[in-house]
């Protein structure tokens, strides 16, 4: 294979690397069809230092996506394994030096060629591998380092991709090697029916390295990233959505509301989520994360794949209900002006409890009539006809007794008397009351308040409305900020926006709604507060 030219000199801190990476995705992406995202999250755990893991049956591209992967690396150095149980560790690691065993008397692999001397690996069938090749992977995955003979070895491995039709079998003996797979990923085939005609009749090399070598990753920019990285700032929003989700998934576990559950999620994991969502933030171009990078949690958060319904419906409902608001502090504005219209309302009303007559109400449509005429004795006229009725003009009206029997129609008038209706009776207008009974309604009469107390509501409504109204601006700020481009993300499908605006507006809804309610409020107060 010929040598890749020299890449260009890393960019400086400075420097975005969005355009950078947004190419090298669309490069990697050339020819593949439905495998974007796994292309995409393989990317970013390999820019993170995390590994991922590939779920699916055999011919999907799980090892085509490994391959693409090697070719975003300027040296290109891989290697590819596929596990058996009877693989060993000379297979993976390298065989032992007979030279440095016979001179030296030193145990020592020749590494070179081999898992710890390569840039991009990928393990198939990866649940397959020996207690000696497990137990040598743990220190791979998670610290890049591997024993050599009495030494410790800090490999270059910047992409680790493993594979399987299956998930680890259960008990502890592969449990540690699982949690090693910060990202988790269920392929499958091709779905779509264009796409799946595109792809059967396409005859492009997708094996080829069709990446330009201007912006392949070499490890001094990695490593000039990784600073940066680390700098990304972790705002109020995102960090209360990252709590919610934890909270929400220990409820489901103490529940036993987690399909296939319970989730057992430790802090080293939740570390390193938030190490991928700020290296998703910063490969966008971002100095923050955002909301919409929350998205990328799922995919570290399942350990089967009937889980996944449940967690992407956890951090969408975690992200639409509570990024800004809690971030904002809403809650504890609305609460706070409760107290003061509650205060307000007891200082400048007088509640006056006033009792009245009215027609009883049976069955909440009918009134009855009392009995002073034997025509009439037990017979209901429905609310709603004794509300048509007027003193002037008759209205032809249907009485019976509620049950649909002993039905009259006549001739009806609304009486002079309150309570009351007149009725025509062979040709005689008869004067027919209706049951009454006493109910009682509260009548509010304003006051004028204490001058002290109409001064000191003023100063808590001027703190609330500046509260309000920093808030507003912050939000208003987001819109042309972190808002402005969502569905640009990198990582991320653009529908997951649509979430994330939604908790945006009616954040600043509920804040416009205070701001209205401050005014009212100082008003009521005697408009001087």
């Amino acid at each position: 294979m010929t040598e890749d030219p020299t890449p260009e000199t890393p960019s400086s801190e400075t420097d975005s690397p969005r355009p950078r990476v947004a190419r090298l995705l669309e490069q990697l992406g050339a020819g593949l069809y439905e495998r974007d995202e796994a292309v995409r999250l393989a990317l970013l755990a390999s820019v993170a230092g995390e590994s991922i893991f590939l779920l699916g049956p055999p011919g999907v591209g799980k090892s085509l996506v490994a391959r693409r992967l090697k070719h975003a690396f300027a040296s290109g150095r891989a290697f590819e394994y596929l596990m058996s149980r009877f693989s060993t560790p000379d297979e993976i690691f390298g065989p032992v030096s007979i030279r440095k065993l016979r001179e030296e008397d030193r145990y020592e692999r020749r590494i070179e060629g081999y898992l710890p001397g390569s840039d991009v690996i990928f393990l198939d069938e990866i649940w397959k591998a020996g207690p000696a090749i497990q137990n040598a992977l743990l220190t791979v995955l998670n610290e890049r380092i591997y024993r050599n003979g009495d030494r410790d070895v800090q490999v270059a491995v910047r992409a680790i991709l493993a594979a399987s039709n299956e998930l680890p079998p259960e008990g502890d003996t592969l449990s540690p090697l699982w949690d090693r797979f910060l990202l988790r990923y269920e392929m499958t085939g091709v779905k779509g029916v264009s796409g799946f005609l595109s792809m059967i009749t396409d005859t492009l090399d997708v094996y080829a390295d069709t990446v330009d070598a201007d912006i392949k990753l070499d490890a001094a920019l990695l490593d000039e990233w990784s600073a940066p990285i680390d700098a990304v700032a972790l705002p109020p929003e995102v960090l209360n959505v990252i709590q919610v989700v934890r909270q929400r998934i220990e409820e489901g576990n103490e529940s036993g509301g987690i399909p296939s559950g319970p989730l057992e999620l430790y802090d080293r994991r939740w570390k390193k989520i938030v190490r991928l969502l700020r290296t998703a933030a910063f490969l966008n171009g971002r100095d923050q994360v955002d909301l919409m990078d929350c998205a990328l949690m799922v995919h570290a958060l399942w350990s089967a794949p009937e889980q996944r319904t449940f967690l992407t419906d956890v951090v969408h409902d975690a992200v639409a209900k509570h990024g800004y608001s809690l971030a904002t502090g809403l809650a504890a504005v609305r609460s706070e002006l409760d107290e003061v219209e509650a205060d307000i309302r007891s200082e400048t009303e007088v509640v006056h409890v006033v009792s009245e007559t009215r027609p009883l109400l049976v069955d909440g449509a009918f009134h009855t009539l009392v009995n002073t005429n034997r025509s009439f004795t037990g017979t209901r006229i429905s609310a709603a006809d004794f509300a048509r009725l007027s003193v002037d003009e008759p209205v032809a009206i249907t009485y019976g007794d509620g049950s649909g029997e002993n039905r009259i129609r006549v001739r009806t008038w609304l009486s002079t008397r309150p309570h009351c209706i007149d009725v025509e009776i062979r040709g005689t207008r008869v004067e027919v009351p209706l049951e009454t009974g006493v109910k009682e309604r509260e009548e509010r009469v304003s006051r004028d308040a204490h001058p002290l107390l109409v001064e000191h509501w003023g100063r808590r409504l001027d703190r609330l409305e500046q509260e309000v109204q920093t808030c507003l601006a912050r939000l208003e700020d987001a819109e042309t900020g972190p808002l402005a481009g969502l569905e640009d993300n990198l990582f991320v499908e653009p529908a997951f926006a649509r979430v994330v605006r939604r908790n945006h507006d009616r954040v600043v809804a509920g804040f416009r709604s205070l701001a209205l309610r401050c005014e009212k409020a100082r008003f009521r107060a005697g408009g001087k507060a």
